[in-house]
């Protein structure tokens, strides 16, 4: 029960901000959500867009599934939630950029690396997770391929940046995506979250890199 008493003081709390204390926000709220920027998160619990980037509700568009997935443009019906969320932020709210956020010690990036020690543990029941996280397996394969001798923690992490990449590619082939970046109306955007140093990094497609855009406060966190 204290978890849930925990959530109901969290909204009373919430309440007391935006409806006593700043009620103009929710009244212009009330007409419609304006929304600049769609983010593509993960839906883990350490990682939650708004409270990272500081952001006040109608601040950003946020989709969150396991791994801040795209998935392709062919894919059948079932995965076809982000996509119409996608669409909807784009011809509808007419957002000017799109944002990848991805992160280190990602639960669903563990589990398509670990794949193979995975397959006897569902018998004959669907596997929705191993199902999903299909969309990054060549991330798992180029990374295999190219870091045969890293170790575990390197090769995650380097699956971890190579499948915001796959996601960002799978937004350019969408074509309400691809009309408005060419219309010179939207940008994309690949970020990692670096929790274990606390810094945001983002993709340089000329360094071909994830490079710092936020740095550690310290070297190190204990």
């Amino acid at each position: 029960m204290r978890d849930i008493e925990r959530l109901v003081d969290g909204f009373q709390r919430f309440q007391q901000q935006y409806y006593e204390d700043a009620p103009s926000l929710y009244r212009n709220l009330r007409e419609g959500q304006h929304p600049s920027t769609l983010l593509i998160g993960c839906c883990d619990s350490r990682v939650d867009p708004a409270m990272l980037l500081g952001c006040d509700p109608g601040d950003i568009f946020t989709v969150r599934n396991v791994a801040n997935l795209v998935p392709p443009s062919n894919t059948d019906r079932g995965l076809q939630g982000v996509l119409a969320a996608i669409q909807f932020a784009v011809e509808q709210l007419q957002v000017s950029r799109v944002i990848v956020l991805g992160h280190a010690h990602c639960g669903g990036i563990r589990s398509l690396m670990d794949r193979g020690r995975r397959c006897a543990a569902h018998g004959g029941e669907t596997d929705y997770l191993e199902r999903w996280m299909d969309i990054a397996e060549p991330a798992r394969r180029k990374v295999l391929q190219q870091m045969p001798d890293a170790s575990e923690a390197e090769r995650r992490r380097a699956c971890e940046q190579a499948s915001i990449l796959i996601s960002l590619r799978n937004l350019e082939d969408l074509p309400f995506v691809r009309r408005a970046v060419q219309a010179g109306g939207l940008t994309l955007h690949g970020w990692y979250f670096d929790l274990v140093a606390g810094a945001l990094l983002a993709y340089s497609a000329r360094a071909d890199a994830f490079l710092p855009i936020v740095c550690p406060l310290f070297t190190e966190l204990a």
